[in-house]
């Protein structure tokens, strides 16, 4: 589905922070990014996201050059992509159920639509009694299962997580994986950046190992 070669990017006339990344991210497919502070991890997903645009190299996203979109095209490719960001990015004036359904609203669906949908969405990432809740009283886990659930309500082809697990404990860490592994079961690609070396031994998949700008892949 996305293919990078040989892709650099640099801020301003500084040096490459990304340098000849080459990969692709099949359908279905579930990796993880890694990699110590500062090299190119956020970098690397808004490369994925198309928030930024490289430097150099070829970005082919569902069959198309990134280079050829303009930005009337962006929009509709992006709702195949779901994001999970650090910072969560939830409304504190909306509830849980208003944070996830959003996306959808701001498409102009009725919420006739999509209700059902939404609330299943919560009972499946375990907020179905907190939809009510403002983002204020939540949790830091229950944010980053509102925050999923707010990604995954227009069912993306493939999903992005930046550190989804940097902010809680163990076991919640190990319950936000297997819902991964679920998405991941019902045919989404799932990439996560993670610096957790213990999550990443739980599960057999790629790691993609990005060091002093350049990406390794180990199968």
């Amino acid at each position: 589905m996305i293919r990078f070669e040989n892709v650099g990017l640099r801020y301003g006339m500084g040096p490459e922070v990304l340098r000849d990344v080459t990969f692709r991210i099949p359908e279905g497919s579930f990796q993880f990014l890694s990699g110590p502070s500062g090299a190119g991890k956020t970098t690397l997903l808004r490369l994925l996201f198309m928030s930024m645009k490289p430097t150099r190299g070829l970005i082919t996203v569902f069959g198309k050059d990134r280079s050829s979109l303009d930005r009337r095209e962006l929009p509709l490719i992006r709702r195949k992509i779901g994001v999970v960001f650090q910072d969560f990015r939830l409304l504190d004036h909306m509830t849980t159920y208003e944070n996830v359904a959003l996306p959808l609203r701001v498409r102009g669906r009725e919420e006739s639509s999509y209700r059902a949908d939404v609330v299943d969405l919560l009972n499946w990432v375990g907020l179905g009694e907190r939809m009510h809740a403002r983002p204020p009283i939540l949790s830091g886990g229950e944010k980053q299962r509102a925050a999923i659930a707010r990604a995954l309500i227009e069912q993306p082809k493939i999903l992005l997580a930046d550190e989804p697990t940097g902010n809680v404990d163990p076991p919640l860490a190990r319950r936000l994986l297997r819902l991964f592994l679920e998405l991941n079961r019902l045919g989404t690609a799932v990439v996560i950046a993670t610096h957790d070396v213990a999550l990443m031994d739980q599960v057999e998949a790629r790691r993609m190992v990005l060091s002093q700008g350049r990406l390794d892949i180990y199968d």
